[in-house]
């Protein structure tokens, strides 16, 4: 038992694969004797997009990974589950006969699960750290389809390894928080950087960046007329216009300026030219998504918000900035002053999307030039483009 033990805080210590380690614990399970044909570990995160994180092995397919969504969890689907059934009654371990065909009525899983041939259900529960996060703890099945079911020693047995599988899916779900948490928070780049000890004020680069600028038009005065409940959805909406095209073209948005959006197209590794053609592919993209959002929202008689981009192309300090307790990961320079202006300038003249001459010579757009004009505080007077339609 105890080189059991070992092995599963070795493998944790230096993997942060949690499938991939749980299929090594069923599968020694096996080579130690216990019948069992499918296994789970399930364990609730704190990611927007992911409520709970889901590893099964079976004998059949190996490891799975799947996820269920915030909404899902607590809803009815997870109360009808047996791991909703242990946490309503605060058990911590439960055993199903699968064989007897009351049990198999208690819930639809096990009605699947009988269908496959399974005789036992065996759930425990491990609790984590008593509220102080959202990883409250862990639930491991094991199942079996040997006539009979588990014997009393073999259930002995792995709950005894389980403190050890426990502490490691509590080590790999905080290192999951941290990512997601972050990446969510700061945008996955920069969430890396803080991840690797780039935590330090004034800790920062000089980068060579493509910079998107977007503002909605609209929205202050939507913010008078409407509940607010109602504005910060439709403001979600536009924003993930924006935002998803900005991720998908590998940019990355620094800020969420209200009702607008600061986002980075970093130059290296792919070089200068190739970041100005995904920023701007991204912001002719997210204009679409918008219309489109616009259109349907129109329809349904409900407001719309028109969307105004700038963009520039120059270097930019990239890091920590912020008093000692309270840091913000973003970019300064006079290219970020010079594209703030820029967006101010396309509102005045009606442009819902400007290029500086940095980017539009950059990028894989016919433009037009609209001549020289002036930016507030810049000196000198710069010329400005839009792409020819």
């Amino acid at each position: 038992m105890l080189d059991l033990i070992n092995c599963i805080l070795e493998e944790g210590r230096d993997n942060d694969d949690l499938g991939a380690i749980l299929e090594k614990f069923s599968e020694r399970l096996v080579a130690r004797g216990i019948p069992v044909c499918r296994t789970s570990l399930n364990m609730p995160t704190i990611d927007p997009e992911a409520g709970v994180l889901s590893f099964q092995w079976s004998r059949e397919k190996g490891v799975e990974r799947s996820t269920f969504a915030p909404e899902v969890v607590g809803g009815t689907q997870f109360r009808r589950s047996p791991i909703g059934y242990l946490i309503e009654r605060n058990l911590g371990a439960q055993r199903w006969k699968l064989e007897d065909q009351e049990a198999v009525k208690r819930f639809p899983l096990f009605q699947e699960l009988r269908a496959l041939g399974i005789t036992e259900y065996a759930l425990q529960l491990v609790r984590f750290s008593k509220g102080r996060t959202g990883l409250q703890g862990a639930a491991l099945a094991i199942a079996t389809d040997r006539p009979g079911g588990f014997g009393d020693a073999e259930i002995e047995e792995t709950a005894r390894i389980l403190p050890a599988l426990s502490l490691v899916a509590y080590r790999i779900g905080l290192l999951h928080v941290a990512t997601e948490t972050l990446g969510a928070y700061l945008g996955p780049q920069s969430a890396a950087r803080v991840l690797q000890g780039r935590i330090r004020r004034g800790d920062s680069q000089v980068i060579s960046a493509a910079l998107l600028l977007a503002d909605l038009r609209g929205f202050t005065a939507l913010v008078d007329r409407y509940p607010g409940t109602e504005v910060v959805g439709w403001l979600n909406q536009h924003l993930e216009c924006i935002g998803d095209a900005v991720a998908e073209r590998d940019g990355e948005v620094l800020k969420f300026l209200g009702d607008g959006i600061l986002a980075v197209f970093a130059a290296a590794p792919s070089g200068a030219e190739r970041a100005c053609i995904k920023a701007v592919r991204a912001a002719i993209d997210a204009r679409s998504r918008n219309a489109a959002l616009n259109a349907r929202r129109a329809a349904l008689g409900g407001p719309t918000l028109d969307l105004s981009i700038a963009l520039h192309f120059g270097d930019v300090l990239y890091g920590n900035i912020g008093t000692a307790r309270r840091l913000d990961f973003t970019v300064v320079g006079p290219a970020v002053n010079e594209l703030s202006r820029m967006e101010a300038l396309g509102k005045a003249l009606g442009r819902g999307l400007l290029l500086s001459e940095s980017i539009a010579h950059r990028c894989d757009q016919p433009v037009l030039s609209i001549g020289p004009h002036e930016l507030r505080g810049v000196a000198g007077s710069r010329e400005m483009y839009v792409v020819a339609v």
